[in-house]
C-alpha cells in the first residue's frame, strides 16, 4: 500500500520563485521536487515549471547545493 503524496498548493509556486531568485536549489528543495513528481494531481503547468526548473540545473544556470536549506 502507497502512501499518497499531498503537497501543499502552494509549496511549487514558492519552490520555483525561491530557486529562480538564489540561483542555487538546496537539498531540501531537490526532496520537494522528488516528492512532487510522485503526486499524481499536478497539473500540465507543474509537470512543465519542474522540467524547465531541471534543464536550468543541466545546463548550468542553477547551481546545485549541499546545504539542506537556504536559512544560514
Amino acid at each position: 500500500m502507497q502512501t499518497p503524496v499531498n503537497l501543499i498548493p502552494s509549496a511549487l509556486g514558492e519552490l520555483f520563485a525561491e530557486v529562480n531568485y538564489n540561483g542555487y536549489i538546496t537539498l531540501a528543495d531537490r526532496y520537494g521536487l522528488m516528492a512532487a513528481i510522485f503526486d499524481e494531481t499536478l497539473t500540465e503547468e507543474d509537470k512543465r515549471s519542474i522540467d524547465r526548473l531541471l534543464r536550468s540545473v543541466c545546463r548550468g544556470k542553477i547551481k546545485l547545493v549541499k546545504e539542506l536549506s537556504a536559512i544560514r
